[in-house]
Formats: structure tokens, sequence, C-alpha cells
């Protein structure tokens, strides 16, 4: 389950998880979506990139 907030600067980030890992998978660069989505933080841009499911 992705962290709602950043646990670095507080940034909601949960709800930009679907649309990133749904971007992704289409074959998008993930340095482009991030772009896209507004994420300029590297403290951010981390919690969606290194993100494992665990189910």
């Amino acid at each position: 389950m992705i962290p709602v907030r950043c646990l670095s600067c507080g940034k909601p980030v949960s709800a930009y998880f679907d649309e990133y890992q749904k971007r992704v998978a289409d074959g998008e660069d993930p340095k482009d979506v991030l772009d896209d989505l507004g994420l300029k933080r590297y403290c951010c841009r981390r919690m969606l990139i290194s993100h494992v499911d665990t189910w």
C-alpha cells in the first residue's frame, strides 16, 4: 500500500499513484510521467518510483 503522504516533505502522493502505475505500464517514461503529474521534488518522486506492492 502506497503511503498517503511523502515521508520527507508531507506532500500527498497517493492521489498520483494509480495514474503513474497505469501510464508506466503503458510504456511511458517514468520521468515524463512524474513531470506531467507535477511532482518536482525528488523525495516525492522516489515515493512512487521505489514503491513495491507486497500483496
